[in-house]
This record gives C-alpha cells, sequence and structure tokens, in this order.
C-alpha cells in the first residue's frame, strides 16, 4: 500500500508543483518587490544613514524602492544562512533530555508510547510523573528523534569529506539515504510515528523539522540558488524525502535495496527536470541573441505563463 502510494505521489507531486510554481512566477514577474517572506516583510531594519533627498521626485522614489529591495533580498539570505547556523532545535531539560533519550530504547517494544516513556523515565531513575510535563508526550518522543537524528546527520556532513566531493544529485541522494538509514531500527513502528506526526496539534513542529532536513541538505551540497528557486528546490526534495520514507515501509529487500533504488531513480528525475529547464533557457538566449531578442522574450513570456 505505502509502496505504490509512493509511486503515485510523487508523479502528482510534480504536476501540483509545476501549476504553483507558473503561478508564482507570474506573480513574481507582475509584483518583483512584493515577493518576499512574512518575515522579510515585517522585519527590515531602518536605515542609519537616510538617503539624501532628491531634486527629482521620481529618482528619490526609484532609488528609495531600490534600496529596500537589495536590504530585504540581504535580510532573505542572512536568515537563510542563519537558519542554518543556528540550527534551532527544541530545547528540553536535562530531566526531560535523559527520559527522551531512554525511553527510544523501549520504542520496538511499546511503540511510540506515553507508556514507553515512564518506562524510560524509570530506566533513569527519574519519577514517571515527568511525563505529564510533555504536553504532547508521544509526539514529544517522536520529535526528540527527529532533531537527534538531524543533530546526527549534521556531524556526518562536518566530518566526513567523501560527502564533499560528490556532485549534488549524488550529495542529496547520499545525504537522504544516511537519513532514512537512520530509522530502519524503528521501521516496523514508523508508521506509528508519522500518524502522531501527522494529527493537526502536531504538524507545525513536524513540517519546520522536515524543512530544516532538506534546507541542512541542499546547503550540504553546495546550493546557492535563491529566490523562487530556493524554495523549488527545497518543496522538490521534501517530496522526495517524503515518498522514499513511505515506499521503504513496505520495503522487503535485502538491506532496503529496492528502497535506495527508488530514491536514485526519483533523485535523478528531480536534476534531469532542472537539466531540462536550463538547457531551454540555454537555447531561447542563445536563438535570441540572433535574432534581436525577439525570441529570449517569447520563451520568457512562456516560463511565466503570459502566453
Amino acid at each position: 500500500m505505502y509502496r505504490s502510494a509512493a509511486k503515485r505521489l510523487l508523479p502528482a507531486f510534480y504536476r501540483r508543483h509545476q501549476d504553483a510554481i507558473s503561478s508564482i512566477r507570474t506573480l513574481a514577474a507582475d509584483r518583483p518587490t512584493r515577493f518576499m517572506t512574512s518575515a522579510a516583510t515585517g522585519n527590515i531594519p531602518d536605515q542609519k544613514n537616510p538617503i539624501p533627498p532628491s531634486s527629482n521626485p521620481t529618482d528619490s522614489t526609484a532609488s528609495s524602492s531600490w534600496k529596500e529591495e537589495e536590504r530585504t533580498r540581504y535580510q532573505e539570505t542572512d536568515e537563510k544562512s542563519s537558519s542554518r547556523t543556528k540550527r534551532p532545535k527544541a530545547h528540553y531539560k536535562d530531566e526531560e533530555a535523559r527520559v527522551l533519550s531512554a525511553s527510544l530504547c523501549h520504542v520496538l517494544r511499546l511503540g511510540w508510547t506515553e507508556t514507553a516513556m515512564i518506562t524510560g523515565a524509570r530506566d533513569v531513575g527519574v519519577s514517571p510523573s515527568i511525563v505529564g510535563s510533555f504536553p504532547r508526550k508521544e509526539a514529544a518522543l517522536v520529535e526528540y528523534f527527529m532533531d537527534e537524528c538531524l543533530e546526527r546527520l549534521i556531524n556526518i556532513i562536518e566530518s566526513r569529506n567523501d560527502l564533499k566531493n560528490l556532485i549534488p544529485s549524488e550529495g542529496v541522494a547520499k545525504l537522504v539515504r544516511i537519513r532514512l538509514e537512520m530509522q530502519t531500527a524503528y521501521i516496523s513502528k514508523w508508521p506509528q510515528a508519522l500518524s502522531i506526526q501527522a494529527q493537526p496539534l502536531n504538524v507545525p513542529t513536524s513540517f519546520k523539522q522536515r524543512a530544516m532536513l532538506v534546507d541542512e541538505i541542499w546547503h550540504a551540497v553546495g546550493d546557492d540558488a535563491n529566490e523562487i528557486d530556493w524554495y523549488v528546490k527545497r518543496t522538490v526534495l521534501g517530496g522526495i524525502y517524503s515518498t522514499t520514507e513511505l515506499y521503504m515501509l513496505t520495503d522487503s529487500s535485502p538491506d532496503f535495496r529496492d528502497t535506495w533504488e527508488f530514491l536514485d531513480a526519483r533523485t535523478k528525475d528531480a536534476f534531469d527536470l532542472k537539466k531540462t529547464a536550463q538547457e531551454a533557457q540555454r537555447l531561447a538566449e542563445a536563438v535570441g541573441a540572433g535574432m534581436g531578442g525577439s525570441l529570449q522574450g517569447f520563451m520568457k513570456r512562456v516560463v511565466t505563463g503570459r502566453i
């Protein structure tokens, strides 16, 4: 069931994503100064050195608009970089962290449950009543595991030089595989973990953790995308990760061999799609140079959905 769902989900995801990107490109082309994150919109810093008044009001307005756009772009870049540097994660008290860590040892037998957490508390000599301090209990256990896996992945990225010499497509596939291998020990209980993550109260944290994961992976392979492309890449990788995760649940092949083949194929498809778009753009630029730019302009209108 999960395997067939994974195979159907990714193509549908690409089709929906293509429509969304077309709409975004149209909006971005029509209103370039308004396309920004909510954080960038609400937190543009004040200028320390205001722009000197211009004798021409039109020039002053244009200059102010341009500088504001530049500040927004730089701030958005800083926020992305900061999110990787700070690596925000849930803050646990010492006792809570010890209880959650010990509880993971009982997940295979007891599942992602309050019972596993109570047993873990007893293992480390903490009163089981501490479990009541976790507002979402089982979700806290799953989220703690996700945080620990991300930290382990970051440590692997920073310590293994062989990962830095891979081409982007190979690097992405390798890092997704390394991350998914961390949960193979819990594969029999992972459907329960996914069910917990999908509960309405847990979705925001689950989404944030997966967003941080795909951002770390793209950063590790040297991604320098900006603006629309930055969001496109992370959305596509999120789809690849999630569909591979689903495929993995019913994979009975030795050492999840079929899962890794599925992952390699989906990654290759994603990078081939990007290559095709880049080649089309280069063709338009090359031919347009010999036709006064008319073809290039036509291609741009096609890409932005204006035709």
